[in-house]
């Protein structure tokens, strides 16, 4: 699956551990999401941080990247040293 194919209330997994709940329906890098960490916040994440989810049935489904999202993790992991 790719991050254009998760809806709005799709429960995704963080690159960091962490659980979100996409909050927007926007295709792209950045996706809103609630996210589940050491506070509860809705805010922006990058797309590349976004590493599975799970389908109906409860299974994992791992989330494909986009070349241009690679590019991204690539640029941002280089000014913030990730």
């Amino acid at each position: 699956m790719v991050t254009n194919d998760l809806k709005k209330g799709n429960y995704v997994k963080l690159r960091n551990g962490w659980r979100a709940r996409i909050w927007d329906n926007k295709k792209g890098n950045i996706r809103m999401a609630e996210v589940f960490g050491i506070y509860t916040e809705i805010g922006s994440v990058y797309a590349h941080d976004i590493v599975s989810t799970t389908d109906a049935d409860g299974n994992t489904v791992l989330i494909e990247h986009t070349p241009q999202q690679i590019k991204l993790r690539q640029t941002v992991g280089q000014v913030f040293g990730d």
